[in-house]
């Protein structure tokens, strides 16, 4: 009996992982290079997006336990990018708002993204982007994906 198995290069899921490794791994070096990790950014790019995030709705986005995010939450603190505060309109509640240099670094760190997208589909017509966007976007609408990576 002869069994046969297609390389790996024949499947299209090698090819969005290789794809994906190395725009994950240049995006985080420049993050890096600013000081913020990917989940760091994650979490900026969230409360930029939704001041006043809870930390439960920043947990979910976060896609991390509770402990996790709360040690990215932490690091935005010390760095002096977000800070803690009461809820409005609820007196025990704590939501995490951007300080002036959170709200000053985030389109900073977003033309970083911006930039690496160009560099890797930049070649594309505008018509494969989108395309290629498209299809992005309906794999994860057809999976019902939901979690946002940050690792």
């Amino acid at each position: 009996m002869t069994t046969t198995a297609a390389p790996l290069q024949a499947h299209l899921g090698f090819w969005l992982r290789f794809v994906s490794n190395h725009v994950s791994m240049r995006f985080q070096k420049l993050l890096e290079e600013k000081g913020v990790t990917l989940s760091e950014w994650v979490a900026l790019r969230t409360l930029w997006q939704q001041p006043g995030t809870s930390h439960a709705a920043l947990i979910e986005a976060l896609g991390m336990t509770k402990g996790a995010a709360s040690k990215v939450m932490s690091r935005l603190e010390e760095k002096g990018y977000a800070v803690r505060q009461l809820a409005e309109g609820k007196a025990r509640e704590q939501c995490l708002v951007l300080t002036p240099e959170g709200s000053a670094l985030v389109p900073v760190l977003a033309a970083l993204a911006d930039a690496n997208d160009q560099h890797f589909f930049g070649h594309l017509t505008p018509a494969e982007q989108q395309m290629l966007l498209q299809s992005m976007q309906a794999l994860v609408l057809h999976h019902q994906l939901t979690e946002i990576p940050t690792n």
